[in-house]
């Protein structure tokens, strides 16, 4: 009933996943949330996420940010990160997953969506067609809307965990 919501991975951090094993598998575009993905709801970049992108650069990927956010929000950010971007993005819509591929030449099976939002960020890339790994939220403070979704979010999960389980 919720197996469209599943990530395909979910892992602590998005600065603990293993960017290296990715590459070797083929993936060359990646595509991320900013809020509570890269930072804290509403942060600047900060060292850690333009070290990460750095680092990401150097490995041989190709980047994309896509939020829902307005241009101010996403722009500056994207700047900072040197990462090619999409703002008022309307996820869970499929259209700019897509259009973040054709930004970095890469077709949707060399990509990687990494958000903190199951029914945005994860169901969006699922409906791509476009891998996706879960993070945890970085901070709780988040808007009243993103909060009653979290407790939704919590149902799937946990039909997730005992899936895993199995």
């Amino acid at each position: 009933m919720f197996k469209m919501f599943y990530p395909d991975a979910w892992v602590d951090s998005t600065y603990e996943i293993d960017f290296e094993k990715l590459y070797s598998e083929g993936i060359r575009g990646l595509v991320f949330d900013i809020d509570n993905t890269l930072v804290p709801h509403g942060a600047p970049s900060d060292e850690r996420s333009v070290a990460l992108f750095e680092r990401l650069r150097d490995i041989g990927f190709d980047t994309c940010l896509i939020s829902n956010n307005h241009e101010p929000r996403v722009k500056p950010f994207a700047e900072d990160v040197k990462s090619k971007y999409v703002f008022d993005s309307h996820k869970p819509s499929t259209v700019n997953y897509i259009k973040a591929a054709e930004m970095m030449h890469v077709d949707l099976a060399q990509t990687v969506f990494i958000g903190d939002q199951l029914f945005t960020d994860v169901f969006g890339a699922k409906r791509a067609g476009m891998r996706n790994i879960l993070v945890k939220p970085i901070h709780p403070k988040e808007d009243k809307q993103i909060v009653f979704k979290r407790k939704l979010e919590r149902i799937v999960l946990y039909f997730y965990k005992r899936r895993l389980k199995k």
